[in-house]
């Protein structure tokens, strides 16, 4: 088995799409007006709209709700991702920190309100672990 993507359901495609466009620096693949992915070469955020929950099961996906998940996104330089996302993001939840395990993070919310966290290893076992 392989994970292969995430997907976030929201009201506004198009405005959480250019997000992160603007936060990844990755293009978007737009399907439909309904729904686009932003591929790595690890994994894909899929985006879809609310209208495409009904296809799966009604109701089963919301829109905004998430307090539990945390989007990451491996970055060769937290602080140059923070100087370049000051002035565009709303909400920083936490400024670059360097964490116990090794990583230097960066925390914020996505217009939804969903957790996103750029990292950097900056220790010699979170490098190694990360190693490309």
């Amino acid at each position: 088995m392989d994970f292969v993507s995430i997907r976030i359901i929201t009201d506004d495609v198009a405005r959480l799409v250019d997000f992160y466009e603007r936060a990844t620096g990755v293009e978007a693949n737009w399907s439909t007006e309904d729904f686009a992915e932003l591929r790595t070469a690890s994994a894909t955020l899929a985006i879809g709209s609310t209208r495409t929950v009904s296809l799966f099961a009604p109701g089963a996906a919301q829109p905004a709700g998430n307090r539990s998940v945390i989007v990451e996104f491996l970055v060769d330089d937290v602080d140059g991702v923070h100087r370049n996302l000051a002035g565009f993001v709303e909400e920083f939840v936490k400024e670059p920190t360097t964490m116990p395990w090794g990583n230097r993070s960066l925390l914020l919310r996505d217009p939804d309100g969903n957790l996103v966290n750029f990292f950097t290893p900056v220790s010699p076992a979170a490098i190694e672990k990360f190693a490309r």
